[in-house]
Order: C-alpha cells, then sequence, then structure tokens
C-alpha cells in the first residue's frame, strides 16, 4: 500500500512539474514598447529583439506619445488640442510600460502580417486581454469602440502634468506646441519639474522679447529656479562631494567639477609621494599634466590597477599612459590563474604624502569626473587614516591581491573632531558584518543610492527593517535590474519603495545614509563580489550634521526621478533616460550607441 502510495505522489509530482514547465514555455517576457499597441516579445527567449518579434494588437487603436500630436481615429469626435494628445500619448506609453515591460505575457498570433509587425492578442497574467484593458483605462479602443468615462478622466489628469518637450541636443525645452520644439532632432517629454538645471528656455514660446516692458507679457508657466541640494559639505577633517548627474548629459575631459578640481588640488599640493589604488584610469589631460609635473618636482608616484585575463576585457584602455609616470606599479593579473585575476582591484583611492586619502566610489575616468555618473567622493586628512590605506596598498604592490592579502594590525576606527569613521577593506573585513548590525538598528528611515543591491544578508535586513516600519527608499542604476542576482523585485514585493534611475549617466554610488547619523560609502557594491572576492574599501562615517546634508540630496534625487519607476524600471539607453541617445556612450553595454540602439530608434 505504501508503495503504491509512494509511486503515486511521484507520478503526480511529475506531471505537476511537467504541467509547470509547460505553462513556463508558454508565457514569453516583452523586451521593449514601441507604442501602447506596437510591442516588442522575446519569442523566442533569447534575451534580445529579433526581426519577427514585433507584435501589432489586433484591431486597436491608442494615444502614442507622439510631438507632432496625432490624434488616433477613436478620439477625433473629442476636438483635442495637440497638447491634450501628446499628455495623453505620455500617460498612454507609462500605462503600457508599467503593464507589459520585463513582464511575461501569453501571445496568440493571428496569422496576419504587416511591413513592420505581426498581428496577434497579448494576455497578461494568463487571462487578462490587454487590449481590453487599454479600453477600459481610457487609452485606446478596440474596433471604435472606448471608455469615455476613463478617456475623460485621464483628460483632467493630463493637464495637470505641465509636460514640454526637451532638446537633448541643444539643452532647450519647449511648449508641446512649439513648432521649435517639434523640430527637435533629440528629444524627450518630461514634465517640467524634472529639467536639468542647465536647460533653458525656448525664447519663442517661453520667454518675453527684450521689447516687451509689460509684466502681463511674462508667461505664467516659466519655471522657478530649482533648488539643488548642498553636494559638497565639510566637517573638520572630513570633506564629501556628492555629483549630480542629473545636470550633466554628456561625459567630457575637463576636469571642471568639483570632484576632478578636488584631485587635481591634492595632486598639486603632493611634495612626497602619490600612492594609487584605482581600477584603471581615463586620459583627463588636466590630470595628466598634474602628475607629470609632480613627477618633475621628484614626487614619487606609484600605482596599483585591475588587469583583466583577456587585453579585451580591461575596461580602462588607456590606464597605460598613466603608468608611464610611475616609478612603481603592480596589478592583479597571474599568468595561470584565472579565477584570481578576473576578481577585481576596485578600489578608487588615492595617498598623498602619508596624510591625505581620496576616495570613494568615483572611478578616474571621463564618467567619473565630469558628473556624468553619480557619485559620492570622500577625502580625509588624517596620517592616521592614510597610514591603515598605505598598509592596503603596499600589501597589492608587493603582488598581493583579492584572498592573498591579510588584515594589518593597525587601528581601523578613527575619531576626527567628532565625526567617527570605520574603514573596511575586502575581502578580509567582511563588510556585511558592519552593515547589517547597523540597518538592523535603524528606527527611523534607510536611504540607499546605489548600483545595484544583490546581496542575500543586506536584502534581509532591508525586510526586516521595513517590517519595522522604518522609512526605505532606494534608487538603483537602471542597467542593473537586469543583473543575475539583482534583489530588486524581491525588495519592491515586500513593500520597499524603489526606483530605477531614468538618466544618460550611472548612479554608480554604493551608499546608504541611515537615521541622520550613519553615511555608509566607499568602491564596494552592496554584492557578494564586492564583499567577499574584489579588492575594495568602505566607509562607515558616524556624523549627524554630515548624514542629514547627504540624506537632503537625497530626497533631491528621488523628486527628480518620476514615481512611475517604482513599478516599471527604465531602459538604460533609450528616450525615457533623459540623455542618453546622444551622449555618445553605449549605457546598456550591447555594442550599440546612441541611434544605432534600438531603444533610441
Amino acid at each position: 500500500m505504501n508503495k503504491n502510495l509512494t509511486a503515486a505522489t511521484i507520478l503526480i509530482t511529475f506531471i505537476a512539474f511537467t504541467i509547470f514547465v509547460y505553462c513556463k514555455k508558454s508565457y514569453t517576457p516583452v523586451l521593449n514598447i514601441i507604442d501602447p499597441v506596437t510591442i516588442q516579445i522575446d519569442i523566442n527567449n533569447n534575451g534580445v529583439i529579433d526581426d519577427n518579434e514585433t507584435v501589432c494588437i489586433t484591431d486597436t487603436e491608442a494615444f502614442k506619445l507622439d510631438i507632432k500630436g496625432q490624434s488616433p481615429e477613436f478620439s477625433k469626435e473629442l476636438g483635442l488640442t495637440k497638447n491634450e494628445i501628446i499628455s495623453l500619448g505620455y500617460m498612454s506609453d507609462n500605462y503600457a510600460k508599467g503593464v507589459l515591460i520585463s513582464k511575461p505575457v501569453k501571445l496568440k498570433l493571428n496569422g496576419e502580417k504587416a511591413s513592420h509587425c505581426r498581428f496577434g492578442d497579448i494576455y497578461v497574467n494568463g487571462t487578462r486581454n490587454y487590449a481590453d484593458l487599454l479600453v477600459s483605462t481610457g487609452f485606446g479602443a478596440k474596433k471604435g469602440e472606448y471608455n469615455k468615462k476613463s478617456l475623460q478622466e485621464n483628460l483632467e489628469a493630463a493637464k495637470k502634468l505641465n509636460l514640454v518637450i526637451y532638446n537633448i541636443k541643444s539643452g532647450k525645452y519647449h511648449k508641446l506646441d512649439c513648432e521649435y520644439g517639434l523640430m527637435s532632432s533629440d528629444y524627450s517629454v518630461v514634465e517640467k519639474k524634472r529639467l536639468p538645471k542647465d536647460a533653458s528656455p525656448c525664447k519663442y514660446c517661453h520667454v518675453i522679447k527684450e521689447n516687451k516692458k509689460n509684466p502681463n507679457d511674462i508667461p505664467k508657466n516659466c519655471p522657478k529656479p530649482q533648488k539643488i541640494a548642498n553636494t559638497t559639505f565639510t566637517e573638520g577633517e572630513l570633506k564629501i562631494i556628492l555629483t549630480d548627474f542629473t545636470q550633466k548629459l554628456k561625459p567630457d575631459r575637463n576636469c571642471d567639477t568639483k570632484a576632478c578640481l578636488a584631485l587635481l588640488e591634492e595632486i598639486n599640493k603632493s611634495k612626497e609621494t602619490i600612492d594609487i589604488a584605482v581600477y584603471g584610469m581615463d586620459m583627463i589631460p588636466k590630470i595628466y599634466s598634474a602628475l607629470e609635473a609632480a613627477k618633475l618636482r621628484n614626487v614619487r608616484i606609484r600605482m596599483v590597477y585591475d588587469k583583466a585575463m583577456l587585453p579585451e576585457k580591461n575596461y580602462y584602455k588607456e590606464t597605460e599612459n598613466i603608468l608611464k609616470l610611475t616609478a612603481e606599479s603592480n596589478n592583479d593579473y597571474v599568468k595561470d590563474k584565472p579565477t584570481y585575476t578576473n576578481r577585481l582591484m576596485h578600489n578608487k583611492f588615492f595617498i598623498f604624502d602619508n596624510k591625505t586619502v581620496y576616495t570613494g566610489s568615483a572611478n578616474i575616468s571621463i564618467a567619473g569626473l565630469s558628473d556624468y555618473n553619480a557619485n559620492t567622493v570622500i577625502i580625509t586628512y588624517s596620517p592616521e587614516i592614510a597610514k591603515l590605506y598605505s598598509a592596503e596598498f603596499e600589501q597589492m604592490l608587493s603582488g598581493k591581491f583579492h584572498e592573498l592579502k591579510s588584515k594589518p594590525e593597525l587601528e581601523n576606527t578613527f575619531a576626527l573632531n567628532g565625526t567617527k569613521i570605520g574603514i573596511y577593506f575586502s575581502p578580509y573585513d567582511k563588510a556585511s558584518e558592519k552593515i547589517i548590525p547597523i540597518i538592523d538598528s535603524a528606527r527611523e528611515y534607510i536611504y540607499i543610492p546605489t548600483f545595484l543591491i544583490t546581496h542575500g544578508g543586506i536584502t534581509d535586513a532591508l525586510i526586516r527593517a521595513k517590517r519595522r516600519n522604518v522609512d526605505i527608499k532606494i534608487i538603483l542604476d537602471a542597467n542593473n535590474v537586469t543583473t543575475r542576482n539583482t534583489k530588486h523585485t524581491i525588495l519592491r514585493q515586500n513593500g520597499i519603495m524603489l526606483k530605477t534611475e531614468n538618466y544618460a549617466g550611472k548612479l554608480h554610488s554604493k551608499s546608504m545614509i541611515i537615521d541622520d547619523k550613519y553615511i555608509i560609502a566607499g568602491s564596494m557594491n552592496f554584492s557578494n563580489s564586492g564583499e567577499n572576492k574584489n579588492d575594495e574599501n568602505l566607509l562607515i562615517i558616524e556624523n549627524e550634521r554630515v548624514a542629514k546634508e547627504y540624506k537632503n540630496y537625497f530626497i533631491y534625487l528621488w523628486s527628480k526621478i518620476p514615481d512611475k519607476y517604482l513599478t516599471t524600471n527604465a531602459k538604460a539607453e533609450g528616450k525615457e533616460s533623459i540623455g542618453s541617445c546622444y551622449d555618445g556612450v553605449d549605457n546598456d553595454f550591447d555594442g550599440l550607441t546612441d541611434g544605432e540602439d534600438s531603444g533610441c530608434r
């Protein structure tokens, strides 16, 4: 009897598993929304958009985000203005992305084809017809039938959006019906409050002409100056610089930002030694010239850096130019140890004259030092802290990277004029053992601007904090929602507010701000590799004023990113990521840049 029961159980389990696998294969993920009724679906599940994977929804129309304001047939009887049509298209696009993007759907093709797509129906969650959803929400019509009540509600909401056309190439913004806005070659439709600080109004549709003297001629909707959070703050021997990537949409080599100028100042002040531990370096002329001048005045320059097993995998190709200025250098390349070599020397720190340390998340690159990426730079003026960093540097210079390093017998917590700083190096310090107790002690808030979160223990601690009603907000880089071990879905499922950023540059910070008390920041991503494999450094800073300053910056950054990215994810390279289609950068690492990328076409 027991044998029969066991056999039946195994058979039922096998049948259930077979059904599960079959059902799973019947679902395919949505990769891209061209418009609300033209959807690109990964039919063959290879992760890329192929020629036959664009689907047009059968017998269905919808409002589309088109700055020329082309109205769908079903809405023409309503007498909508161009502004209303564009605004409804903006809302419709956002709705479609929220319902479909990155979601598994069922697809039923009907055999009909057009030059650009195949026709069919999409089913959300297996049963809900997507076309019916468009109709019920007032964004679309099926065979000419639409929901007038929902459309009217959408229209009222659209009037409150205050949208403008932002020309990324010129940096100017226009009213939706401006003839010069309609000529924009590279544009985004955005809410006015989310414009970059240096965006300038089109003089033809926003600014009064010089010969007009009547105050009544000033357009009522001219924007007030944006309030920018403080991005540089000093407390005794500690300085923190934050880079605001919402204001810089193209990287450059100018070295005219606070982060780059601060590094330049320390190089120029150096008298004896400059020790450099960096992932790699781009050629930034002012930095190179300053190092060259330092060498000429007999400053000893030494450097450790990352080197991949294969030359084409080295991210910073120009590092070799900097090495010409060094008296000594070393890297983590070992010919017969690919696992060891492919771990990263991921630090970004400089030690000047054994007393000043410049560190943080910023790579010494055109993206890292031009404010194109969002980063945290930390400068300490302390011989004791410099001594600890020097011990780490000397190990790597001698050829000991990654797991070959040992923990030095030196103090790693410091008091600088009322600021307590703990400094931890990967992989031997096991930084999560310091981070998780701080998360567990949080009572008010945890704000996290970070490149990624894949660390299981940190994720679990954040979920525990949420269950204690701690206010948690996370901003994640758009690239990293597709990372293999990303935790963004489980964090959202547990009620944590998490946005993906929608700007051209990377949100490259690796930081947390907790309870007006702690700042956690450095080169270490919140990942297993960051903690246990790579060479990294992490600082835990305790100072109420500094934490409040960083908190204010985070709140500013949070307000710049639309709330729709709480539930949907911006593409790293696409029209919705401001500037990404005109920055000359392959933002999503697919080998395609700007107009070549499907997201920008």
